[in-house]
């Protein structure tokens, strides 16, 4: 999202090509008048959506899905570009999504947070207000196990599978405990790796496994630092002991056993 407001903040929409009428979800009617010749105001973002701030008080709100890419400039991208944008200094955007697991629709800014795909969602990582005890108090009372109610979007936004894998393990807290059961310090520890990760994970473009690309079209780094994802059988960086690999709501989940409690 910093590449994209660097580079698209103050610029005007001079064009759209929509090649299908919808992605995962219908896209909006007319999209092409409603949008040539609005100018970007700003972005955000919530949970894992990209919000794109139109003046005139509009916001475009855009989900990558699970292999969604917004990429700048260069060649077409075949038959799995959906979305073409044009700007005022040349600037192509192109949005390219195989599966098609992505959406687009428009809403009114000042009525965001009331849209269906925002209202519920849980407390946000990066935030000033997250902490150890912002973080107890969404997992209060829990009986499901801890990886379980990270990934649960109305509890905490944005911690996929890689990120609750790698934070759990900085946390030296096991994925199957109770979730509800963690001690203050234990909660505190929890944040603070929960945030560390991301923004490490953000500095480093994301991680790049299968279709994820920058909006540069380079890959990111992030996975060349996982501690434990993806490294069943590999020794654990702290005590050596093999890298455990176990499923939980139908994800993989890794661990390491002695240093994870």
């Amino acid at each position: 999202m910093r590449a994209l407001a660097a580079r698209l903040t103050g610029r005007q929409i001079t064009g759209l090509v929509q090649r299908r009428p919808d992605l995962r979800f219908p896209l909006p009617e007319r999209l092409a008048e409603r949008l040539i010749g609005r100018r970007v105001v700003g972005f955000g973002r919530r949970a894992k959506y990209i919000l794109v701030g139109l003046e005139h008080g509009e916001t475009v709100l855009l989900h990558l899905g699970m292999s969604g890419r917004l990429l700048f400039d260069g060649p077409p991208a075949g038959v799995h570009e959906h979305l073409t944008f044009g700007f005022d200094d040349g600037t192509l955007l192109r949005f390219v999504d195989p599966r098609r697991f992505g959406m687009l629709d428009l809403a009114s800014t000042d009525r965001l947070e009331r849209h269906p795909r925002l209202a519920g969602l849980g407390l946000e990582p990066l935030d000033p207000g997250f902490d150890g005890a912002a973080l107890a108090a969404v997992l209060a009372g829990r009986m499901s196990p801890l990886k379980v109610a990270l990934m649960d979007q109305r509890l905490v936004v944005g911690v996929g599978n890689i990120y609750a894998c790698e934070s759990l393990f900085r946390a030296r807290l096991s994925p199957g405990r109770m979730a509800g059961g963690l001690g203050p310090g234990q909660s505190r520890s929890l944040a603070i790796a929960i945030r560390a990760v991301l923004e490490e994970a953000i500095g480093a473009g994301g991680s790049s496994l299968r279709d994820y690309v920058q909006t540069n079209g380079e890959l990111g780094v992030f996975q060349n630092q996982f501690a434990v994802y993806a490294r069943a059988g590999e020794p654990c960086v702290h005590c050596t002991r093999p890298i455990s690999k176990l499923v939980q709501a139908n994800r993989a989940t890794y661990l390491c056993s002695r240093c994870q409690r």
